[in-house]
């Protein structure tokens, strides 16, 4: 059943707005050397931080979507009634949007690259941490739905909560981006794979708490 669910929802993100956060990711990477000049050192020292902010707020995008239209067509009640538990529900979600944002952002990270004028050391880099790091904001985007599902003015406060919590997260990803040679990618990782744990838990209690 889990595999039916992670198909189902990458079905429908590939079939709605996927590349919404791609095309954000793209636009505020193109910015980014509009504000800042066009000085090549600073852009190819500033490029993989500017990608990962830019990762971060595309990530918002699809928030709204990844719990509150089943929570609200009742999906999530009839499959509690088949004996799945919330936590398997949240991780399902995880996988199924892993597979719809990440792939495409890091596609998009190479027009990405070119735009802020990266060079093929420092794209590498910064694909590398793409890859360790999207594992735990995709994880971090399912539980801040899971805990806004059902709430006024949704996007707003997913912002609000999503933001500061991938600040860590954020801060070894930029470093992994532009020093291959530190720890920061092991750090990364482990703030990853610690969200990406704990996050079927967070969500799993979060949908359980709005069905009472």
């Amino acid at each position: 059943m889990i595999a039916a669910l992670i198909a189902r929802d990458v079905r429908r993100a590939i079939g709605g707005a996927a590349w919404l956060p791609v095309g954000f990711f793209l636009l505020v990477a193109t910015l980014v050397p509009f504000a800042v000049g066009p000085d090549a050192r600073l852009l190819g020292r500033i490029g993989g931080g500017a990608l990962w902010i830019a990762a971060l707020t595309a990530a918002l995008l699809p928030i709204e979507r990844l719990i509150e239209p089943d929570r609200a067509d009742g999906v999530l009640d009839q499959l509690a009634l088949h004996g799945l538990a919330e936590e398997s529900v949240a991780l399902a979600k995880i996988v199924a949007h892993w597979l719809t944002f990440a792939p495409l952002l890091l596609l998009a990270a190479v027009p990405g690259s070119v735009i802020l004028g990266l060079d093929s050391q420092s794209l590498g880099r910064a694909l590398i941490a793409l890859a360790v790091g999207t594992p735990g904001l995709a994880a971090l985007a399912v539980a801040v739905a899971a805990l806004t599902a059902g709430l006024p003015r949704a996007g707003a406060l997913a912002g609000i909560l999503l933001l500061p919590l991938a600040v860590p997260l954020l801060i070894f990803a930029a470093a992994a981006s532009g020093d291959g040679g530190s720890g920061a990618l092991l750090l990364e990782a482990a703030v990853s794979l610690l969200i990406a744990a704990g996050a079927p838990f967070v969500a799993g209690a979060a949908i359980r708490a709005g069905r009472t």
